[in-house]
């Protein structure tokens, strides 16, 4: 038979048979999960705006935290293994979908001989002598997905590139957040140090007017020693918060993907504790399913494995294969082109799983079992999203409220100290109370710093909680994490997916 006459039913047959398939296996559907209504125990007396998640640094109002955040998105390591990540997604995910088309290799050969009789043959020429021959083919073959094995594995790989995908989002997600942890820190270090100097320097200004006071017989030495002791138990302070300060400093620097020390200039000039806009709209608790990387992570791997039961439950089934191979032999090159010299042959091969000890069964078990565990992990990660929003709402909001009497506190033991010097001097009134109000002004005015690095470690904490970052959509082709045509891109989180597939 003429190999048309037989190609031609047989590869309509098999293209019949491809079309009447199915994927084997359930179909992934977004899971439906119940979320509250609106965030803390109280219902909003307006709807909630949606949370000004795009460029969220930006409202911390800090130049300096800018610039070391384009930096750190620039330089990052750990970014930069996350886009490597995605490259190979990727590839893996163009290896999945070779499977589902046919295969051809190519062949060619040259041969010398002698059979040792000097006599050959060559087709119909009988050859004396040694002889060449030349050879050349194609085979190839393609493996009909009758119920979907390919198609499931080409499905796992593309949810398993989202991941890869939301996982970069992740990585800058918490890298802006560590940045402006750390710059907050930094800052801080520097204000109590700065604060401890001012402080010290004034008691020393007091140590000093006791000693004249002493020396004039109006003050005692207990007054004197007194007050040298708190001015050096002050200072003592400085090397604390110095030591803080360069810590931070060498973490920013490791971050931006700098030697340690590489920051320590540009951040010796000092500036104030960054203060942001407040307050800020937080949404609804839905939010977060479209917003939060790590939660948008865990949605694709539980699609991910639902989607690998399918390709393990296709292994229980016959597999069904059409291969066919064309060559040609001759001893001469020019040979190899005349029909007498073409040989080919094409046919399907079916393969069926009859016994195997249960083994096809129970990878069909380990998939469903990992499936679970990723819808579990799933549900963890939407409860842990909720519980860190709800944190961070209370702490900013409580830490607002703690700085208002703390800035009132202050305002008083300014009074009470300015007011007990007054008196001292005069002598109306004990040495005893200008240093109980100076140390109580010091550690109040020390707490009211502490309260505003609060307030911005707490305002970063929320928008993180909801997903703020860095958007993900830069170039991951390359080591570098910015695209150097077009720059570093500021956004959201991106716009939900419409996922393929639910497990059961």
């Amino acid at each position: 038979m003429p190999p048309l006459a037989f190609g031609r039913p047989a590869t309509l047959l098999f293209v019949s048979l491809l079309l009447a398939g199915c994927a084997v296996g359930p179909d992934y559907k977004t899971p439906q999960l119940d979320m509250p209504a609106h965030w803390g125990s109280k219902k909003p007396k307006a709807t909630p705006r949606p949370p000004e998640l795009a460029q969220w640094w930006k409202r911390l109002r800090d130049p300096v935290l800018d610039g070391l955040i384009d930096e750190a998105v620039a330089g990052n390591l750990d970014v930069a293994t996350a886009k490597a990540k995605i490259r190979e997604a990727r590839a893996s995910y163009r290896q999945a979908v070779g499977t589902l088309l046919p295969g051809v290799d190519g062949s060619a050969s040259l041969t010398r001989s002698d059979n040792g009789s000097n006599v050959s043959s060559g087709g119909d020429v009988t050859v004396a002598g040694p002889f060449t021959q030349y050879q050349a083919g194609l085979d190839a073959s393609w493996e009909v997905d009758l119920f979907g094995a390919n198609r499931r594995a080409v499905e796992a790989a593309r949810y398993g590139l989202d991941a890869a995908e939301e996982d970069l989002r992740a990585t800058l997600l918490t890298l802006v957040g560590d940045v402006a942890n750390y710059y907050v820190q930094a800052r801080s270090a520097q204000a109590r140090a700065d604060l401890a100097r001012r402080t010290a320097a004034s008691q020393r200004e007091t140590a000093a007017l006791t000693r004249t006071q002493y020396n004039a017989g109006s003050a005692s030495g207990v007054d004197v020693a007194n007050a040298s002791g708190q001015a050096a138990s002050t200072e003592a302070n400085i090397p604390t918060y110095e030591a803080a300060f360069a810590e931070a400093v060498h973490r920013l620097s490791v971050l931006t993907g700098q030697p340690p020390s590489a920051l320590t200039t540009r951040m010796k000039a000092g500036r104030p504790i960054p203060t942001p806009r407040l307050p800020m709209p937080t949404g609804i608790p839905a939010d977060i399913l479209l917003a939060r990387p790590d939660v948008r992570v865990a949605e694709r791997q539980y699609a991910q494995s639902t989607a690998l039961i399918g390709e393990a439950e296709a292994a229980l089934y016959p597999s069904i294969s059409l291969t066919g191979s064309v060559s040609s032999t001759g001893t001469k090159l020019g040979d190899l082109a005349k029909s007498s010299s073409i040989s080919w042959s094409i046919g399907p091969s079916l393969t069926v799983p009859i016994f195997n000890g249960g083994q096809l069964r129970a990878a069909v078990d380990v998939t469903e079992a990992q499936r679970d565990q990723s819808f579990i992990a799933y549900r963890a990660s939407v409860l842990t999203a909720l519980e860190d929003v709800e944190n961070a709402i209370v702490s900013l909001g409580q830490e607002r409220i703690r700085q208002g009497t703390l800035s009132t506190s202050v305002q008083h033991y300014r009074e009470a100290t300015r007011l007990s010097r007054a008196l001292y001097q005069s002598g109306s009134s004990s040495f005893l109370d200008v240093l109980d109000s100076e140390r109580s002004l010091y550690s109040a005015e020390d707490s009211l710093i502490e309260s505003r690095a609060a307030i911005a470690t707490d305002y970063i904490a929320l928008n993180k909680a909801l997903g703020g970052g860095w958007d993900g959509t830069v170039n991951s082709s390359k080591p570098e994490v910015v695209d150097r045509n077009t720059g570093p891109h500021f956004a959201t989180a991106p716009s939900p997916r419409q996922p393929s597939p639910n497990a059961p």
